[in-house]
């Protein structure tokens, strides 16, 4: 006697952008008011978490820099597992899945395991944190392009050559959007003053587009001054490059640095 097989199951990779929930997209808020199990990270705000439905399984799998992680295979032998029995599995993410979100890594396990994915894009980070102070990423006259890099290499990586980046964003007018680097700032900071001016403009951006947002502006020469003296942890996004000059010229009008914080 032969018995029907259960219906299979979905899987869709969800970026919860940096945290407003009013930042989310409409097919992301969709998404997770239709989940039956969510896969919910560690910098998802909570206002998000609570668009899913009342009756959905909520599976918060912490993954932050230098806390006590979930870890990634366990993650995703859970999303084979939800999906194989037939559940709508949403994988939320902070930012976006595919920007330093190990996205890439999930779609090749799920799809290995003949789980086919959707992924919907959320802002990320960095492009939150210079919005909120009111300037680009890219300028006509000042930066050419934008480079986002982590500054949290894997066990065994050597990580990024900091020297070679800089020597070719002074060269070429990059801005620089350093993810995860504020435990490691010192060597960065180091290595980046290989090849840019000191005084090349930083802005450092706790927390952007949440309530508690904070963040300070400062010269490259001082990065890791500022980080100790203002107290600026993760998560925080560092951004280097004369972008920045104009809230350098500027600052924030006293109402905006009240809103957001201000240090």
């Amino acid at each position: 006697m032969t018995h029907a097989l259960s219906q299979p199951g979905q899987c869709t990779l969800v970026g919860a952008g940096p945290g407003d929930p009013e930042l989310l997209t409409l097919k992301a808020v969709k998404a997770i008011q239709a989940a039956t199990v969510l896969l919910v990270d560690d910098l998802v705000s909570d206002d998000i978490v609570a668009l899913a439905a009342p009756t959905a399984r909520i599976v918060h799998v912490g993954k932050r820099g230098g806390c006590k992680s979930t870890p990634q295979a366990f993650i995703e032998k859970l999303m084979i597992a939800a999906v194989q029995d037939g559940d709508n599995v949403v994988r939320l993410k902070g930012g976006d899945p595919f920007i330093f979100g190990r996205g890439g890594e999930e779609v090749e396990h799920l799809r290995a395991a003949g789980i086919e994915v959707r992924v919907i894009n959320g802002i990320t980070a960095g492009l939150a944190a210079v919005t909120s102070l009111g300037v680009p990423l890219t300028h006509r006259e000042h930066a050419h392009g934008v480079v986002f890099v982590t500054g949290h290499a894997k066990p065994g990586d050597h990580g990024t050559d900091w020297r070679a980046l800089a020597a070719t964003a002074h060269s070429a007018k990059l801005t620089l959007v350093i993810y995860m680097g504020v435990s490691d700032a010192q060597h960065i900071q180091a290595e980046l003053l290989q090849g840019l001016p000191g005084q090349t403009p930083v802005a450092i951006v706790q927390r952007a587009s949440l309530p508690s947002q904070r963040q300070a502006v400062t010269t490259l020469a001082e990065l890791s001054e500022t980080l100790q003296r203002e107290g600026l942890g993760s998560p925080s996004v560092i951004v280097v490059g004369d972008v920045i000059q104009g809230v350098q010229a500027a600052r924030l009008a006293p109402s905006e640095a009240r809103r957001h914080g201000t240090v």
